[in-house]
């Protein structure tokens, strides 16, 4: 019988404090993460942020990313009085991550059990009732805190799960990061744009000394001594001020500046398309850190359950012990004792994935140091029955709405872009051209024969129609090929990447229907441990019910707690992984 309740207690702690722990990593894809096109659009890369997985079954839990974090579930939020038929979920509250533990869960058993009388009058096994006076304290502090005459600073409200993921999808630094590069695409576009525009070059100085050079005007010999060439006398010198310019304007180049807009014009498209995928990734994340504190604040109030029966199991012991009875020895003692230390243990993992969950959820709304971001509280499972759409409507959703394909598909125009300009770049432009020439010299006269070279003094302009063009034709040739084959790989790279979203939006589907029939079948299950363990702790309380039967209610009570409130987890976790891999709209999410 010692062997049963040692086996069940085991069992009991390792399911509450190890076994539906959540780890949060900060960067993860969650579940299906699959392969995504480069940031330019070109290319199928692995997600920014790597793969985070939550343990399971074994108490333990792997991650690979940039972080690390654990949190434990609580096994359910069921009704405390009998005859309920499913778990009620209490009225959300604010949580902000801090040292201060919550108040415990619904007991484990029904109410009718503790308060049922017995023939000897003893006490049961089965823990006191759940107090609030930390909800209670809390709720007058938020009340003094909103009063009008209040003195302490107001402080934002809690933020819901759909203000948090908002609020990172506008204001986490990737999403920054990528904003500035679209503005960036979008100088490019502009500049396209204007290729056509004349480039002025324009030349402006002044220099001297400047020998005196005179004469009639006309081209004739010089009228001073000074003026003539081959000694050092220089006359009267003076400076010289000058001006000259150029410009061209394409009139026809064959279709490579058309070309080269429409090339430009991809650029804009690509870059929103990039940071709608970054917006994703966030929104998922910060989906992701949100549920991972539920999940963490849930397993601390587990936690707190789970001594306080061991507490009471203790008491129990001892009474029975007094008595002598053969149903517990001073063994049994030991081991309450020794699993109340582990549990005490666990706290602090515990504790420390609830605080790194906050950390991230700070992190992706982007709040200043200093800033403490609040979120509600509320329990994991879902209050309305919203099934998961089809594998079909997934499929149609996500080649429509994937920003991925979007930027591949603008990257494919602006490569065939690029291939047009190079085959005809064998030919020439042809352009107006102007150009002008302005010269003036204070020591030196003014030549008004038109036969006559001034260089002091020079005024001329012109336009005219001209023809510009290189032949390295090796060099264009290689250039060519080169486009070419930059336009083949990415053609290829758009099958990879819509067989890739097939796959990963398949995957991410079905382990979200299987969560869903999980989580479906594991709160059914739930309700029937519950009724079992409320009949173990009457007749165990009655004295007709022997320590094996307790055990294995309650083992399999804090079993199927534990993972019905992992399986809830993944299917919220699964819902926004869904929406990610789709690449719905916000608005469609809702």
């Amino acid at each position: 019988m010692r062997r049963h309740l040692d086996r069940g207690v085991t069992v009991a702690l390792v399911l509450a404090a190890g076994m539906s722990a959540a780890q949060f990593t900060p960067g993860s894809a969650g579940q299906g993460g699959g392969s995504t096109p480069g940031t330019t659009g070109t290319g199928t890369t692995s997600g920014t942020s790597g793969t985070g997985t939550t343990g399971g079954a074994s108490g333990t839990t792997t991650t690979s990313g940039t972080g690390t974090g654990t949190a434990t579930p609580t096994p359910g939020t069921g009704s405390s009085a009998p005859g309920v038929s499913g778990p009620q979920t209490p009225a959300p509250t604010t949580g902000a991550g801090g040292g201060t533990l919550p108040p415990g869960p619904p007991t484990i058993a029904p109410e009718s059990v503790d308060s049922a009388s017995t023939p000897s009058g003893g006490r049961t096994v089965s823990p006191a009732p759940m107090k609030e006076p930390a909800r209670e304290a809390q709720q007058v502090k938020q009340g003094v805190a909103n009063a009008p005459d209040a003195q302490a600073p107001r402080k934002a409200g809690p933020l819901t799960l759909a203000q948090l993921v908002e609020r990172a999808r506008t204001s986490d630094l990737r999403v920054e990061e990528a904003s500035a590069e679209l503005r960036k695409f979008e100088a490019l576009y502009k500049q396209s744009r204007w290729a056509w525009f004349p480039k002025f070059e324009i030349t402006v100085g002044m220099g001297g000394p400047i020998p005196e050079a005179r004469n009639d005007g006309l081209g004739g010999p010089p009228t001073t001594k000074a003026s003539l060439e081959g000694d050092l006398d220089f006359g009267k010198v003076g400076v010289t001020v000058f001006s000259n310019g150029n410009a061209v304007l394409p009139i026809y180049t064959f279709g490579k500046l058309s070309a080269l807009e429409k090339a430009g014009a991809q650029g804009p498209i690509l870059g929103a398309a990039l940071r709608e995928r970054v917006r994703d990734e966030v929104g998922f994340q910060a989906a992701q850190a949100y549920y991972s504190y539920q999940l963490a604040r849930a397993g601390l109030q587990q936690m707190e359950e789970v001594s306080k029966r061991l507490e009471d199991a203790a008491e129990k012991i001892a009474a029975l012990l007094k008595e002598e009875s053969p149903q517990v020895s001073q063994v049994d003692t030991y081991k309450v004792r020794f699993f109340r230390q582990v549990v005490e243990a666990r706290k602090a993992d515990v504790i420390q994935g609830r605080a790194l969950a906050m950390t991230a959820i700070g992190l992706l709304a982007n709040a200043p140091p200093g800033e403490e971001v609040a979120v509600v509280e509320e329990d994991l499972p879902l209050e309305d029955e919203v099934q998961p759409p089809s594998l079909e409507r997934a499929l149609e959703l996500a080649e429509q709405y994937r920003p991925e394909l979007t930027a591949v598909a603008a990257g494919i125009v602006a490569r065939e872009s690029e291939v047009l300009i190079r085959e005809r770049s064998y030919f020439p432009d042809f352009g107006l051209a102007g150009f002008y020439d302005l010269r003036f010299t204070t020591s030196a006269t003014r030549q008004r024969s038109p036969f006559a070279y001034d260089p002091y003094n020079d005024r001329t302009a012109g336009v005219g129609l001209v023809m510009r063009g290189t032949f390295d034709i090796p060099i264009k040739d290689a250039q060519l090929d080169l486009a070419r084959a930059e336009l083949d790989k990415l053609r290829a790279q758009e099958k990879q990447i819509h067989a890739a979203i097939r796959l990963e939006v398949t995957k991410v589907h079905g382990e979200l229907v299987a969560a869903w029939a999980k989580a479906k079948a594991l709160t059914d299950a739930e309700k029937s441990a519950r009724r079992w363990v409320t009949s173990a702790f009457a007749a165990f309380d009655l004295g007709t019910g022997e320590t094996r039967d307790l055990v294995d209610a309650f083992t399999a009570y804090a079993q199927v707690t534990g993972d019905r409130a992992k399986s809830w987890f993944d299917v919220r976790l699964g819902m926004a992984a869904l929406s990610r891999v789709t690449g719905t709209p916000p608005a469609l999410r809702e």
